[in-house]
């Protein structure tokens, strides 16, 4: 079974909620200020229009504003590591489906849950024709040690997406290539994906909530 320690998946989320991306020509801007522009305006979308905690809300504003910000092929590739290339066309499309699918439902809770860390935004490294940066930010939280998360983005036609992030110096990617490995050895690419699409199912609030009405 697919698994993500809780801490990462709650520290993680933070990387979720700060690259959404809802700022106008967002290839005009810089990726250190685009993340730090962005970021005011969803924690107020989450403190305003999300006070429930409501995952379903939740998941609805990744899925509007922060997708399309990211190279989900790119970072499935990456996470699927050395056997990326064993995969049919068909099997890559599903695989990066069912990856994204799971980073959305995997972050929602922690996003719903939270509530007053404060960023400081670290100044960008990098000179202005670089195409490929790293963009730092540190999460304050009372009574205990900033967090670091290293965003790495590239600057596409499009413009800047994420293709991986590090999260107290754990890499996003790199925390699923090793189970991702071992499930592809044990039981092939197909393998990998029915244990994705499993895992997705579990964290789907729809059938959750569809379970739990068949039960009473």
């Amino acid at each position: 079974m697919l698994r993500l320690s809780t801490r990462f998946a709650a520290l993680a989320a933070t990387f979720l909620l700060l690259s959404v991306a809802g700022v106008a020509r967002a290839d005009d801007v810089a990726p250190d200020a685009l993340v730090k522009n962005v970021t005011n305006e969803v924690i107020d979308i989450i403190q305003k229009e999300i006070k429930d905690g409501d995952r379903k809300k939740v998941i609805a504003l990744i899925e509007a504003k922060v997708l399309p910000h990211f190279n989900f092929q790119s970072m499935t590739a990456s996470a699927v590591g050395r056997n990326w290339d064993k995969a049919t066309p068909d099997q890559k499309t599903k695989l990066i489906e069912e990856f994204k699918t799971l980073l959305v439902r995997t972050y929602a809770s922690a996003l719903a849950s939270y509530s007053s860390q404060k960023f400081d935004f670290r100044p960008l490294r990098a000179k202005p024709t670089d195409t490929d940066v790293t963009v730092n930010v540190r999460v304050l939280q009372p009574g205990q040690q900033p967090v670091t998360i290293d965003y790495d983005m590239e600057k596409r036609p499009t413009g800047w997406k994420v293709w991986d992030v590090r999260v107290g110096g754990i890499s996003l990617v790199a925390n699923y290539r090793t189970e991702f490995d071992n499930q592809v050895r044990e039981k092939g690419i197909d393998g990998l994906l029915k244990a994705l699409q499993a895992k997705n199912s579990s964290l789907d609030p729809g059938a959750s909530a569809v379970a739990g009405a068949a039960k009473k």
